[in-house]
């Protein structure tokens, strides 16, 4: 998928065309089929965006991030997993696990509340009062801070997950549809103001660049070929894209594991509601707009 043009973002009546345009009727129906090409799919819209310099990896140990340095580091990539939470973060205790385990170089840093406020508050500046929403500033602060983490390394280019709660059906909202396919295209086109705009602000402001495997336009149109039955299954969100990650070679744990979105698997959600509440602000949605007056 395209979504920049000459290092801008493209008009949303694009990237809603671009997405429009890889709608299919086909449905795949045998489940051995579908993993062999997820599995050749998943390696090759990877791989086709690796850099040739060091690069870094937004990391929490979830199946997504796990799953794009576990192919990483079989084509033999250098790279560097970011993480970054404040106490009690599930994202920091499962990244560490999970990085020794498979071998993974990891950088990450505990964030204490004055440093999470700074980051928080330079967020919301970077997005504008358009686009600083609560859920926009809580994710794009775990953003921010890895791409500041990575700037001792003099790395500028990182690897995201973003796409695949989308294409393989991991929210709330795909698990209560009564289409998940159908949800799932609706969430495609939604990205745009609720994703797009909120990284590329961040990776301008910064000169980086987030590389997004699952948003590969030949990866969108075969996971939207997936049976709906097959991206929830007995509860378990992103069904398909777990058993593929199997096959890759991930272990079940790794692969299997449930995982919370990145403002509440960091904790820095937690922070804005506890600065909402020192700075005597009913709402976290108060307290952001107050750091744009």
């Amino acid at each position: 998928m395209q979504i920049l043009q000459n290092n801008q973002l493209i008009p949303e009546q694009e990237w809603t065309a671009q997405i429009n345009s890889l709608k299919t009727n086909t449905e795949l129906k045998n489940k051995k089929e579908i993993l062999e090409k997820l599995e050749k799919a998943l390696i090759n819209a990877v791989e086709k965006r690796i850099p040739k310099e060091k690069f870094g990896i937004f990391f929490s140990g979830g199946v997504d991030s796990t799953l794009i340095a576990y192919i990483c580091k079989k084509l033999k990539k250098e790279f560097i997993c970011y993480t970054v939470g404040l106490k009690n973060s599930t994202d920091l205790e499962n990244a560490k696990v999970t990085a020794k385990e498979l071998g993974f170089e990891l950088k990450a840093k505990l964030f204490s509340l004055d440093e999470a406020e700074a980051i928080i508050k330079e967020t919301a500046e970077i997005l504008g009062k358009d686009y600083a929403n609560v859920v926009n500033v809580g994710v794009g602060a775990v953003e921010l801070a890895c791409v500041k983490l990575a700037q001792e390394d003099n790395i500028k280019l990182f690897f995201s997950g973003l796409g695949s709660e989308e294409i393989f059906a991991g929210y709330q909202r795909h698990e209560l549809s009564a289409d998940i396919n159908r949800e799932c295209w609706f969430g495609l086109i939604s990205m745009y103001e609720r994703d797009l705009v909120r990284d590329y602000l961040i990776s301008k402001k910064y000169k980086a660049k987030f590389l997004c495997p699952f948003l590969d336009k030949e990866l969108i149109r075969l996971a939207m070929q997936v049976p709906s039955k097959y991206k929830i299954k007995n509860n378990v969100k992103k069904y398909i894209l777990r058993e593929a990650a199997l096959r890759i070679g991930l272990k079940k744990e790794f692969a299997l594991r449930k995982k919370k979105a990145a403002q509440y698997g960091s904790n820095f959600d937690k922070a804005i509601a506890k600065l909402a509440k020192i700075n005597k602000f009913n709402y976290k949605r108060g307290y952001l707009i107050s750091l744009l007056k």
